[in-house]
């Protein structure tokens, strides 16, 4: 006899090992079937191998001969500049590999301490704090801030770290659509109920191109006691006058409040993040952000890359002056030929092509034409906004750009996207 109910248990029972088979079935199938829709949906990412140092003429597996590359965000050619990589040597030698530790146990070194200062200094703001990335930086700025009494009003375009960061707070959250300065103004309106209010936006929106109406944000946020917060991964070192970003391009610095960014774009490509504002701010970031009390120390080389990249960029503009020329031929060239470049005056040029196979099966011909570029389609984008993003670099030269446009026109006929 079995004891109590003892024998319904025994009527199911199944050894230990095919228990763990049969779950694990059970998750091959849901998986195989979520797999299977991103294929029938034309939304497949594959990973092209690239054989070379990053840069305008790369080497990619597969393809025979120089590949130009135009989907880096390498804005400013120095993630293999010849001084940031003897930077990065350097550190690695004096520093060694990594510090096996986080910031607050033994993981803080003097190179730590140097670049979070020259960050500040570049921003014109009281201090920095380093994060892995600047998803990390999203992911620890917003909890550790905002509170149940606070709220927070975001872009609906805003960058995916920017909104999962938002996600991890506790605050009231707002979204207004995106630009809209009127409904931004009826969202603070409503905010105006609880104690901090701050407006998170994009300096400039990596999937479009374009770029935050910041003059206006800032009026609206004085007018009705707001906070500024700006993502500028795709503004840092390229933007404004001397590279400082979308808010010296603009003309209001000292009106953005705090301002998150990437070491792993313009300057020098390799990986960190930051968040640079009020000291207390980073004084409570170090006590609070997870992202940062639980994640290592960014590796020494990859300190000296970056605070060499800084020293170069803040020891002449020129190679950011560069930028808007080369961005403006890309640009001109492709309308005139008849595509739709979303964005304006960014080196981020959008070519819209709404839908995905499309974008997919373009990008792939502009392969074997010797153009590297990918489709961008959802999740990525919203669904029906397909499109080949481009990116300009200082490093391309103006036959680089035009051997692009001509490619895009062949490829464009070949696909029905040009008549």
């Amino acid at each position: 006899m079995w004891p109590g109910n003892a024998w319904r248990a025994a009527l199911f029972w199944v050894p230990r090992g095919r228990r763990a088979q049969s779950a694990l079935a059970q998750l091959r199938g849901i998986l195989e079937g979520e797999l299977e829709g991103i294929c029938g949906a034309g939304t497949w990412k594959s990973e092209r191998v690239i054989t070379s140092r990053q840069g305008p003429h790369i080497r990619v597996d597969g393809v025979s001969g120089g590949i130009l590359n135009f989907c880096a965000n390498n804005y400013l050619g120095l993630s293999s500049h010849p001084e940031v990589i003897q930077a990065g040597l350097q550190a690695l030698e004096e520093f060694g590999a990594g510090l096996s530790s986080v910031r607050f146990i033994c993981g803080t070194q003097s190179i730590h301490k140097n670049l979070e200062a020259k960050i500040a200094r570049f921003h014109q703001r009281e201090d920095a704090i380093l994060y892995p990335s600047c998803y990390d930086a999203n992911a620890g700025l917003f909890e550790a801030l905002l509170t149940p009494e606070d709220a927070v009003l975001s872009d609906e375009l805003n960058h995916a770290s920017i909104i999962d960061g938002i996600r991890l707070c506790k605050a009231h959250k707002y979204r207004y659509r995106h630009l809209d300065m009127a409904d931004l103004e009826a969202k603070l309106q409503e905010a105006q109920k609880h104690r901090l209010r701050l407006v998170a936006t994009d300096g400039a929106f990596s999937m479009d191109g374009d770029i935050a109406p910041l003059q206006e944000i800032c009026c609206l946020a004085s007018r009705y006691g707001a906070l500024v917060f700006m993502d500028e991964c795709h503004a840092t070192g390229f933007l404004g006058p001397t590279g400082r970003g979308t808010d010296e391009l603009l003309g209001v610095m000292d009106q953005v409040t705090i301002i998150n960014s990437t070491l792993g774009k313009a300057l020098g490509g390799a990986s960190g993040g930051y968040t640079t504002g009020p000291g207390p701010l980073v004084s409570l970031l170090r006590q609070r952000a997870r992202p940062y009390l639980f994640s290592n120390s960014l590796p020494p080389a990859v300190v000296g890359c970056a605070s060499k990249a800084l020293d170069l960029l803040m020891g002449s503009n020129t190679i950011v002056q560069s930028m808007a020329a080369k961005t403006q031929r890309f640009r001109s060239k492709m309308e005139a030929a008849g595509f739709t470049i979303s964005g304006a005056s960014h080196p981020i040029c959008p070519v819209m092509l709404g839908d995905a196979r499309l974008a997919s099966r373009m990008a792939d011909d502009m392969l074997k034409r010797g153009i590297f570029v990918i489709g961008f389609s959802y999740p990525v984008v919203p669904k029906g906004k397909a499109r080949i993003r481009v990116q300009t670099s200082a490093v391309h030269s103006e036959e680089d750009i035009d051997r692009c446009v001509e490619a895009f026109v062949e490829v464009g006929r070949l696909h029905g996207a040009l008549p």
